[in-house]
């Protein structure tokens, strides 16, 4: 009788302790990183598949910068040449390998919307401010997308550290997940200088 009695407060105990251990959270919250991580995948692809149409356009301008364009194409093959797995969310260095590619695509195409701001024929081309409303769009949902990501990473991430679920990490090897950074840290720091002198 007396065994039985603690063999159920054990049984009660473990059930408490399971209930408690956060395996079903993370299991979740691993879910939701990855599909908060395929949104941003299908954003980028969103806006790769945009480029050649953009070059395309800008292409139909004869005297515009070829190293310009040159850049952009560059910069969109390499973007979609990395093969982005799940095990990339659990990889900081191919992550970052992968942001560092998004970035310079980004970059790129946003010196060709500059400097297609001297071209009043490309500016006038419907088929162009068609694409560019388009590239603006899509930059917004990669945002978003993005924002999604961090915030599903945060939650992951905390759970990961919090007592006591942080032992149900260690016992099934959840780390910590890899969230955005910024490239430019340092420069984005320091505000711009703004001149209103005329020279």
């Amino acid at each position: 009788m007396i065994s039985r009695f603690f063999h159920l407060i054990l049984v009660g105990m473990l059930g408490l302790l399971l209930s408690g251990c956060g395996y079903n959270d993370f299991q979740s919250l691993d879910e939701d990183t990855k599909a908060a991580w395929s949104e941003v995948l299908n954003q980028y692809q969103r806006r790769a598949d945009l480029v050649p149409n953009i070059v395309a356009t800008v292409k139909g301008e004869a005297a515009f910068e070829q190293d310009t364009l040159t850049k952009v194409i560059e910069a969109r093959a390499k973007a979609t040449s990395i093969q982005v797995t799940p095990e990339t969310l659990n990889d900081p260095a191919a992550f970052s390998k992968f942001q560092a590619a998004q970035s310079q695509l980004g970059s790129a195409l946003s010196r060709l919307m500059v400097v297609s701001e001297r071209y009043p024929d490309l500016k006038a081309n419907q088929g162009f401010r068609d694409l560019r409303v388009q590239l603006e769009g899509t930059e917004n949902r990669i945002a978003v997308a993005r924002n999604r990501y961090i915030q599903t990473v945060q939650e992951y991430n905390v759970l990961t550290r919090s007592f006591p679920s942080n032992l149900t990490a260690m016992v099934f090897h959840y780390n910590v997940k890899p969230n955005f950074t910024v490239q430019n840290e340092a420069q984005i720091s320091v505000p711009p200088v703004v001149d209103f002198n005329k020279k």
